[in-house]
C-alpha cells in the first residue's frame, strides 16, 4: 500500500483508506483551526450569559427580588444577552438568563424571579 500524505504536517504515513491525518494531534489541530472563529464566538456569547445569570443569582437569593438598571449596569450586566423569553397571559414579556428571569416594572426597577421547572 502507498504511503500518505499528513494534511497538517505533511508527513507520511500507512493506515486505513479513509485516514487523512498521521496522529491524533494533527487530526485535532485541523478541527481547531476550522472552528476557531465560530467557536470563539460561542464562547464569548456563552460567557456574557453566564454572567448575566450569575449576576441576577447574586442579587435574586430567595427566587424573588427587586434591582434597579443601575445597579445591574454597575455589575456589568449586558440586557441584549438572555437564552428565552416567557410571555405571561396578561401580555408581560420576561427575558431570562437559563433559570433566572427579569421583567422591567418601571421607573428604572426590575423584578428578578428564579424559574424552578426551566426545561419543558
Amino acid at each position: 500500500m502507498k504511503p500518505k500524505k499528513c494534511e497538517v504536517c505533511g508527513d507520511k504515513f500507512h493506515g486505513r483508506a479513509d485516514k487523512k491525518f498521521c496522529s491524533d494531534q494533527c487530526r485535532t489541530a485541523h478541527h481547531n483551526e476550522n472552528n476557531r472563529d465560530s467557536t470563539n464566538f460561542m464562547r464569548n456569547v456563552n460567557n456574557m450569559l453566564r454572567k448575566n445569570r450569575r449576576i441576577l443569582a447574586v442579587l435574586n437569593p430567595n427566587d424573588k427580588a427587586k434591582t434597579t438598571k443601575t445597579e445591574l449596569l454597575d455589575k456589568g450586566f449586558k440586557f441584549s444577552y438572555f437564552t428565552n423569553l416567557y410571555e405571561t397571559k396578561a401580555g408581560k414579556v420576561y427575558y431570562f438568563c437559563y433559570d433566572q428571569g427579569y421583567i422591567d416594572i418601571g421607573e428604572g426597577k426590575y423584578a428578578i424571579v428564579r424559574r424552578k421547572a426551566y426545561v419543558d
